[in-house]
């Protein structure tokens, strides 16, 4: 005999236990695949989530059953259920790690387990001991339903002995039960009854009654809040109403739609140039099979607006689209400019939205009434049935991929969504990554080119400041003669200037002049930071703080100085230089508060301040006409990283700020202070110079066999005990050996390490990595998925955790 069966991937289940398990669905229930549900597992049957990704039939064979369908729709289609297999074999991820990066968080339910008292409690609650009936006490006063931690946690219990033994006794129920994190949010809304017209014959009605029937019989139905209003009555109207019978209530859901400021709606002209590449595009749009394009045009050519077009094409032949954008920074001027074209056809997908309005944006696509999503990384989940376009605004940014579980990477993701919905994925970027310039170079990518800038705006003047001549003058402050004239040259003219330094905080680091020592976190192998708004040293990775003290811990002489310069610093200094200034600083430590990206953009794009100064969330995408100055602090410290994209993080920052400059009317400038002039990239920046940039690197890149000419894959070890976890680390790469020599022997890769990560130790745990150079393959992810798998079963390295990151930011 055969049973209906579904094959369920399970929460929180570890590395080698994660697959499909078999769980037969009980009569009546309507399980359908991309549904979750509420399951026994384990010896202990313990009520675990999970989500359902196919249903099949099995003989009888004892399985366990469903305990409960949590949702009575899927919330994952098809294409969805198959990018959960794409995550966990491409991100090494488990199935439900991919499942909780698709869906917004407030949609997730939360398995608790609940304590009621008894119905048949009765009389027995005057023979209870004291504690006893305390607690039945508590519970009936929270309307018979507690959580078991909350429960415990106002008792003051460290366990659940005593509640246990009461469930035994029949005291106290204990039920599962499964909580969302938000709810859906609704409306009180009425309308006539079925019966209304029956009933008006009979019935005299007040003339406030009256008012009501005859406002609902014209509109048909109106929340009970406008039906007060416009009728002059309070809410005991309508409830008489309901009362009668005449009118009944029910709720409507409403959604929480984020509120942007929506600019002036304005038609898009295209060049020449820009009509030739849009009309490029249009043919790859058109045609039946996925594809990728490049769209690579200088700072200010006007790249926004030959894929607004395509995007305007898309939406007129009802298709939906995604646009994705690095920072929430560059998202207000993006919706502003889209809402004014789109109206509530476009939803807003950024990690600075409340859990709500996560929600109701994910439902809105979901439901059809958002055609086009726009939004950081998290876009790219957005649960459209018809894409047409997927449109990775400045694509070489790091902020597409994942630095935590699932370590996905935004660009794959998208080409797996293009390949099932045969669309079109375009790449937009002045500074394109070297990877995507080489593969439209090479022709698995197109590529479409903007070489001028749009109408009569020119790419800006130059200057690069040494700042060793400087300090040979007597100038140690931030700021260069030449960058100090100019800013003031633009405070007397009206115009604005955008000032860059890519270090938050007042002092980048705290160093003794005695032992030479730095102040370094006690839970991380790094610098601590001072902040001046709080005056305390701050660690960027812990969150760890002490107030400012000038006594060394490690010497003990009052010799601690401030060392560096941060935002904070630039801040006040120009402020001294420039007191009437109108100064504006963006940074991690300004923009924590809700909206207040768009605020302070939309503050300096009125005109509100002369100077903007911030991190690198200035540097990119934004369109201000009246910035006639960019200046860049200190253009030395990402050149010299130990990462083999420096020189290339490097070039587009500095080539992206620069191209803020000069995209009105007026001939912008740019002035760049180094202590290294002579560095060729940072002239090359200075000139805009992309395509001499690319042909330097790629050289390096293929003798150095880095990406694009190979795959990057890191294997990280962390754990709080440093000898087992570098024990770990090469416990690893020995049984990695020993399978690549028997069973994987045609996989070409180079190994390097294991050796401490750059960062060695955060918060009080240690880091070592294992770095693989390789073709990341079928063939080489599975020897990864083995190897994870395997090794999470030893015991004796249980207490380490061990990950696999393709192609990470930070090596």
């Amino acid at each position: 005999m055969t049973a209906k069966v579904a094959y369920v991937a399970v929460e929180n289940a570890i590395v080698h236990f994660d697959h499909a398990f078999s769980y037969r669905i009980p009569g009546g229930m309507n399980v359908q695949p991309g549904c979750r549900v509420a399951i026994p597992f384990g010896r202990g049957n313990a009520k675990r989530q999970g989500i359902v990704l196919s249903v099949g039939e099995e003989e009888q064979n004892d399985l366990k059953a469903i305990s409960e369908l949590l949702d009575p729709e899927p919330i994952l289609n098809d294409e969805m259920i198959r990018m959960c297999g794409f995550m966990k074999s491409h991100c090494f991820c488990t199935y439900y790690d991919a499942v909780r990066a698709m869906l917004p968080a407030g949609i997730n339910y939360r398995l608790s387990l609940e304590y009621s008292v008894s119905a048949e409690l009765g009389d027995r609650f005057y023979d209870l001991p004291d504690e006893q009936r305390r607690i039945v006490t508590i519970i009936r006063s929270k309307n018979n339903k507690v959580e078991k931690h909350a429960l415990l946690q106002e008792l003051g219990y460290a366990d659940s002995a005593v509640l246990d033994e009461m469930e035994a006794d029949g005291i106290l129920v204990k039920n599962d039960t499964a909580l969302r994190k938000v709810g859906d949010k609704t409306i009180k809304m009425m309308r006539l009854s079925d019966d209304a017209e029956t009933l008006l014959q009979g019935m005299k009605l007040s003339e406030k009654q009256e008012s009501v029937v005859d406002l609902l019989s014209t509109v048909g139905s109106a929340s009970v809040k406008e039906v007060c209003y416009y009728t002059g009555v309070t809410t005991s109207v309508p409830d008489t109403l309901v009362r009668k019978g005449i009118a009944v209530y029910f709720d409507d859901e409403v959604f929480r739609v984020p509120k942007y400021n929506v600019s002036a709606k304005r038609d898009v002209t295209l060049t020449d140039e820009q009509q030739k590449a849009y009309d490029e595009l249009s043919e790859l749009y058109e045609a039946d099979t996925p594809e990728v394009s490049l769209l690579y045009g200088i700072t200010g050519s006007g790249k926004t607006s030959v894929f607004f077009k395509l995007i305007e094409r898309a939406f007129d032949d009802g298709k939906d689209v995604i646009v994705m954008v690095p920072e929430i920074a560059l998202t207000p001027q993006m919706i502003a400019m889209f809402r004014a074209h789109f109206g509530d056809k476009v939803a807003v997908f950024h990690s600075a939205l409340s859990l709500g309005e996560r929600l109701d944006e994910y439902k809105r696509v979901s439901r059809g009434i958002a055609k086009i999503a726009i939004g950081t990384r998290s876009a790219i989940f957005a649960p459209f049935k018809d894409l047409g376009l997927i449109i990775m605004d400045e694509e070489q940014e790091h902020t597409y991929k994942s630095e935590s579980k699932p370590r996905f990477n935004a660009k794959e993701l998208a080409k797996f969504r293009c390949s099932y919905h045969k669309a079109l994925l375009l790449f937009s970027s002045a500074t394109p990554s070297v990877e995507t310039y080489y593969y439209a170079n090479e022709g698995r990518y197109h590529k479409h080119t903007l070489t001028k800038r749009y109408g009569t705006a020119t790419l800006p003047d130059v200057i690069i400041a040494d700042m060793n001549e400087e300090i040979a003058i007597g100038n140690t402050g931030s700021y260069s003669n030449v960058l100090l004239q100019n800013i003031e040259e633009n405070l007397d003219t009206g115009r604005q200037s955008i000032l860059l330094l890519n270090r938050r905080g007042y002092n980048s680091y705290v160093c003794c002049n005695s032992c030479r020592e730095p102040l370094s976190c006690p839970n991380c192998s790094i610098t601590l930071t001072y902040h001046s708004a709080n005056n305390r040293l701050m660690c960027h990775y812990c969150g760890y703080s002490i107030p400012y003290q000038t006594q060394c811990p490690a010497c003990g002489s009052h010799s601690l100085r401030l060392r560096g310069t941060g935002t904070q610093r630039a801040e006040v200094e120009i402020a001294e230089i420039f007191p009437h200034a109108r100064i504006l600083r963006m940074d991690t430590d300004t923009t924590m508060t809700r909206s207040s990206h768009e605020k302070k953009l939309t503050a300096f794009a009125n005109g509100e301040y002369d100077i903007l100064i911030g991190t690198q969330m200035v540097a990119k995408g934004l369109d201000f006409p009246n910035v006639t100055l960019v200046g860049v602090l200190n253009a030395d410290h990402m050149l010299y990283l130990d990462d083999y994209r420096s020189f290339e993080n490097t070039f587009s920052l500095l080539t992206q700020v620069v191209g803020r400059s000069g995209r009105g009317n007026n001939k912008g400038r740019a002035i760049i202070q180094t202590y290294t002039p002579e560095n060729p990239i940072i002239s090359l920046a200075a000139r805009q110079d992309y395509d001499a940039f690319y042909a330097s690197e790629i050289g390096i890149r293929k003798a150095m066999l880095y990406p694009p000419f190979a795959s990057i894959c890191l294997i990280g070890f962390v754990g709080e005990n440093t000898k087992l976890t570098e024990g770990a680390a090469f416990a690893f790469t020995r049984k990695m050996t020993e399978l690549l020599k028997t069973e994987y022997t045609d996989i070409p890769l180079r190994v390097l390490g294991p050796s401490q990560a750059a960062v060695f130790k955060v918060s009080n745990k240690y880091r070592y990595k294992l770095i693989l150079k390789c073709r990341n393959d079928n063939r080489f992810r599975d020897m990864i998925g083995r190897m994870l798998v395997q090794f999470s079963s030893i015991r004796e390295f249980s207490s380490v955790t061990v990950y696999a990151d393709m192609d990470p930011l930070n090596l």
